[in-house]
């Protein structure tokens, strides 16, 4: 029995606690500021909620003392507080951050911890870096490497084809910071919201454009072996145009809080949605100009009893999946470990990572590893 403390109770949080503890294998805290968030947590055996403001200084190494690992469901801006007490108490550290600064600091810690530091184990970065890394392993060498992620509601009804089902603060934060890219074999940063392109999938019209933090370290990993190099995310034609009139033209990249509010107010959640994940590898192989894809489609669905959203469902199953590697050895137990340095076929074979399965191999909705 593992002891873990999970930070943020909202939907990530809560649906991450339920999953570890419904193995019977780890023993979930979740920690959050607001008793009233805490509240709302379904019962679960295993699973139990501490109210605590983690910027009291010396308040979470406290909570953390003598525990297995820490994974952050927190907004990116508590990334660093986070990482920076996990390496305090000598405990292991996940996050699901996109954003590119924080995941710097948590590598510098990394540096001289004594457990393992694993940011960005969620959808894009995370689970989405895993697949690039693999398909580029099957090439002598690279030419390009294009990675598209989307979390879509199944029944757009408003003009930005859009509902939320991710972190406000997390998505305006993607559609604002510069984009890391290699272009013509050079690291460069690119700007959000720009180079769109369309294309179609099972019959459906989309588009992508650049957003930040999707590569997570894979720009570092493969600067040198790849002449391109980009991350796109993916919505329904017209979201990028709209988007873009209120940052730009309306100034409100600038008042983010103003924008959160009107998204929270005005676009309501969902659970009835799809995560999308794209990935096209070029490159030569035994002197051959040769290219590999991996698409897959993930909807919400009932898991334990319970209807989950694609989005929860593909995040948390990514951070319980390599939380569960690192507690059964198979990931180093000190230091750094990027996302391209798990193997997809053990990711894939865990029972969280089972969630990832293609339609064609999807068995039981059960991830736990217990009988539903």
């Amino acid at each position: 029995m593992k002891e873990i403390v999970v930070i943020g109770a909202g939907k990530i949080g809560s649906t991450i606690a339920g999953m570890l503890a419904g193995t019977g294998d780890y023993r979930v805290t979740i920690v959050d500021r607001s008793a009233e968030q805490l509240a709302r947590l379904d019962r679960v055996e295993g699973v139990s909620g501490l109210e605590l403001d983690i910027a009291a200084p010396g308040e979470l190494e406290k909570a953390l003392d003598g525990k297995f690992a820490v994974l952050s469901a927190a907004p990116f801006s508590l990334t660093t507080r986070i990482a920076e007490a996990a390496a305090a108490a000598g405990v292991h550290y996940l996050d699901l951050t996109e954003d590119v600064a924080s995941t710097r600091r948590v590598k510098e810690l990394a540096k001289t911890a004594k457990s393992t530091f694993i940011p960005q184990c969620g959808l894009a970065p995370g689970f989405i870096s895993i697949v690039a890394a693999d398909l580029a392993s099957r090439f002598d060498t690279l030419d390009s490497v294009r990675m598209r992620v989307g979390a879509l509601p199944q029944y757009p009804s408003n003009a930005l084809n859009y509902n939320l089902t991710w972190s406000t603060d997390g998505v305006i934060n993607e559609y604002c910071e510069p984009c890391e890219a290699i272009v013509e074999g050079e690291l460069v940063e690119v700007p959000p919201l720009e180079e769109r392109e369309e294309f179609s999938l099972d019959g459906v019209t989309y588009e992508a454009f650049n957003t930040s933090g999707g590569l997570g370290t894979l720009c570092e990993t493969l600067k040198g072996n790849v002449r391109t190099l980009n991350y796109r995310t993916i919505r329904y034609p017209g979201h990028a145009a709209i988007m873009k009139a209120l940052l730009n033209d309306l100034g409100l990249r600038h008042r983010r809080e103003v924008l959160k509010d009107i998204f929270e107010s005005a676009l309501p959640a969902t659970t009835q949605d799809v995560v999308i994940v794209f990935v096209t590898v070029s490159g030569r192989k035994d002197g051959r100009l040769l290219q590999e894809t991996y698409a897959n489609k993930v909807y919400s669905r009932r898991i334990n009893g319970k209807v989950l959203s694609a989005i929860q469902i593909t995040t948390a199953s990514g951070i319980c999946a390599v939380l569960d590697m690192l507690a059964s050895g198979d990931l180093p137990q000190q230091g750094f470990v990027r996302q391209e340095d798990i193997a997809l076929d053990t990711f894939l074979a865990n029972r969280f990572g089972r969630a990832y399965a293609q339609p064609e191999n999807h068995g039981a909705e059960n991830l736990t590893g217990k009988a539903a």
